[in-house]
């Protein structure tokens, strides 16, 4: 199967794990991700609640040139994959709206009739894929690595989409199949605070506390994550977090695309996984080990 892939600004800078990963993953499942040629930032989730109107077009763009590819958009950056199936709803139900952006569209001798799909590659790798033919490119069962898998608050809200709003099961599903316990993460859809840790650093450093503490409490070795904020705010702040509330936290926090990737038998490399601020080793060292690098 053939995909348009939108990558977002973070999996540029910040989350290029999550962008290496994901192309290895596809790359090894035999489907294909073509990048958007000249797409540009959505707008993420702020600029929409500043300047509407010009939000919407400026995120519009991108769905009108991916409109013309013929095949569904694949987002991975939580924001992104929000932001852009936003847009294309409010287009479709608000018909004053949807006339203001086609003329800024028209203007770059661009038109968006509709007739896309945004997906998120969880979505995709479980829905489109199936975990069948995962199953049968594994080569690496995560067998003994314990996993608390975080959705975040985005992917599934605020309209279900893919998985439950709640209660989501596929990562879970996923993680399982592939021979890693999954422990029971309450807080799988609880916020991480977002943009807040560079605004109110006191909301998202507790937000972030607890859900740390919440996986660790859990049993879990590894938290696996599908958004670029969660993962850098959830990992790259411990030791502050650590200092704040007095706990001695240290776990490593990985995109999905990445332990599904060892999974297909992907190298370190391949996956980007010397990139983690907290190393994946020594909790994962059995793993580790019996990886090829």
């Amino acid at each position: 199967m053939r995909y348009t892939y939108y990558p977002g600004c973070s999996l540029e800078s910040a989350a290029k794990a999550y962008d290496i990963s994901l192309r290895t993953v596809f790359r090894l499942l035999g489907h294909e991700l073509n990048e958007l040629e000249d797409w540009n930032c959505c707008g993420s989730t702020a600029y929409t609640s500043v300047a509407e109107t010009t939000a919407l077009a400026v995120c519009a763009r991108n769905l009108a040139l991916a409109e013309q590819q013929g095949v569904d958009l694949v987002a991975p950056c939580s924001a992104c994959y929000t932001v852009l199936n936003k847009t294309d709803r409010f287009l479709r139900e608000q018909p004053e709206l949807r006339s203001k952006v086609a003329e800024a569209l028209g203007e770059a001798g661009l038109s968006y009739k509709g007739n896309l799909r945004i997906r998120h590659p969880l979505d995709v790798l479980m829905n489109d894929v199936g975990l069948d033919a995962i199953a049968l490119k594994t080569t690496q069962r995560l067998e003994g690595v314990k996993v608390a898998p975080y959705y975040g608050c985005q992917i599934v809200r605020p309209e279900r989409s893919f998985d439950d709003r709640e209660v989501p099961m596929l990562l879970d599903e996923m993680l399982s199949s592939l021979g890693a316990t999954v422990v029971d993460y309450a807080m799988k859809v609880r916020c991480c605070g977002g943009m807040l840790m560079t605004t109110v650093d006191d909301v998202a450093l507790k937000l972030c506390s607890e859900l740390l503490q919440c996986a660790v409490d859990s049993g879990a070795d590894v938290i696996a994550t599908t958004c670029p904020l969660c993962q850098i705010n959830l990992e790259a702040y411990q030791d502050q977090i650590n200092r704040r509330f007095k706990t001695k936290i240290r776990i490593p926090v990985v995109f999905f695309t990445q332990l599904l990737g060892l999974a297909l038998g992907a190298s370190r490399a391949e996956v980007a996984l010397d990139s983690q601020l907290i190393p994946f080793e020594p909790a994962l060292a059995p793993l580790a080990e019996a990886v090829h690098v």
